[in-house]
């Protein structure tokens, strides 16, 4: 062979490793897409695999809007093996083809955004100790979907803790010191007198002189947090009992069952509604029999025809380029959510204060089921009812087993607050 003819052999070889060598590259830069419309076998624990994603210290980039609310993450085999083992469906993308995604999402005449998350947030469940007859629906999730969480309660908050989260979940507490209001149907109860019992305990034990006076501590150290720039979220009765016990500080509105002494009879002039974070204009129900705190709650005045059958909520459109963060709560593969009860099932529309971003209601009814808004360097979002997969959990009833609703969309609601702490905030170019 002469020269002249080994030198384009040599050229072609060297142009053969280059292209090798990008097309190694490519399949270096590829992605993995776990969809979230109907082609997700279990959209619950999706939710899982980005939180374990981002545990391992890679970006997530949040789709929103795009197939259901997606998520799109740099491929490893790593991530693929664990879609494989938790049962999500998951599709593996050439860069060019995530490339193309993510220049669609970019499109200004579309209602999608890519919300990168950048570091798992650290969770928090203010939950009791002591065992009740009821489950909660976050820690059922969580636990569900393989994300990991911490239980505090009164002692913990008191020892200040929470900075060190960042979200907490109120579990289906009563801040305002009166047990739920089950002393009328179950004072005869171990579980409620064991409940009674613990809590004066822990009350004593930090020093104060009544239940409602270390709810209200505690309510306030939750209310620091959230000034701070932590997360809230609650559900069923912890919402508006937070907020009656902010606004009735320094007022006693607990019967003498509670307690030891009757209640102020100026009690409902006496409360100071600036003081809250969602609500206004409340009633107090006093009456010890009625299982009901205030008329923030619509459970006892609901029409008598609204039924399982007929009860549904609608989840609010919001810009995904403008209003990001109600549009990651928002995120569903449905926009009409079956509604379920609870000891607080959804907010009357008139006790909601108009700074509030109401996500999600039955306006034919004047309900508001799901809402969010900002508290000082925080945020708080509110949904009503105990279990979005049984309509009307009773005392003492069985725990929703949540393999049998793995595409739930009311769970995902709750699923898409526990990621909103890992998106990055910032601010869009004018």
């Amino acid at each position: 062979m002469t020269t002249g003819m080994r030198r384009p052999f040599k050229r072609f070889r060297l142009t053969l490793l280059v292209i090798l060598l990008f097309l190694v590259q490519g399949l270096q830069a590829a992605y993995v897409l776990i969809p979230m419309d109907e082609t997700q076998k279990n959209h619950l624990k999706s939710y899982g695999i980005a939180y374990w994603i981002l545990k391992h210290d890679v970006e997530v980039d949040w789709l929103l809007n795009y197939r259901g609310g997606s998520f799109l993450a740099q491929y490893s085999k790593s991530i693929e093996n664990e879609c494989v083992v938790r049962g999500v469906t998951f599709e593996v993308l050439a860069d060019v083809q995530a490339a193309a995604i993510l220049q669609e999402i970019a499109d200004p005449q579309v209602n999608m955004e890519n919300m990168k998350l950048h570091k798992a947030p650290k969770i928090a469940v203010y939950s009791p100790k002591n065992k009740l007859p009821w489950d909660d629906a976050v820690t059922l999730v969580l636990t569900y979907a393989e994300i990991p969480y911490d239980v505090l309660y009164d002692e913990e908050i008191m020892a200040g803790v929470l900075p060190l989260y960042n979200w907490l979940h109120l579990h289906h507490e009563d801040f305002t010191g009166q047990y739920g209001k089950f002393w009328g149907a179950y004072r005869n109860y171990p579980w409620y007198q064991e409940d009674v019992r613990t809590n004066e305990e822990i009350a004593q034990k930090l020093g104060f002189t009544k239940v409602s006076q270390l709810k209200l501590a505690v309510a306030q150290k939750i209310r620091d947090f959230v000034a701070g720039g932590g997360y809230m979220f609650a559900m069923c009765s912890a919402p508006d009992s937070y907020d009656i016990a902010l606004a009735a500080e320094g007022d006693d509105i607990c019967d003498v069952m509670y307690d030891g002494d009757p209640p102020d009879a100026n009690a409902q002039a006496k409360l100071d509604f600036s003081k809250c974070f969602a609500f206004e204009n409340f009633k107090l129900t006093m009456n010890p029999y009625v299982y009901e705190k205030s008329n923030i709650d619509v459970t006892n005045t609901r029409p008598k025809g609204l039924n399982e059958s007929n009860d549904f909520f609608t989840l609010f459109e919001f810009s995904a380029k403008w209003d990001p963060v109600p549009s990651m709560l928002c995120q569903d593969h449905e926009t009409v959510i079956k509604g379920f009860m609870g000891q607080t099932t959804a907010f009357n529309t008139k006790t909601v204060k108009s700074s509030v971003t109401v996500m999600g209601e039955n306006k034919g009814y004047g309900e508001v089921r799901y809402l969010h808004g900002d508290y000082g360097k925080g945020t708080f979002t509110f949904l009503g009812g105990h279990d979005p997969e049984d309509y009307q959990h009773f005392v003492g009833d069985p725990v929703t087993d949540l393999s049998l609703h793995p595409n739930s969309p009311g769970y995902r609601l709750i699923l898409n607050n526990v990621l909103f702490p890992a998106a990055k905030k910032e601010k869009r170019k004018t």
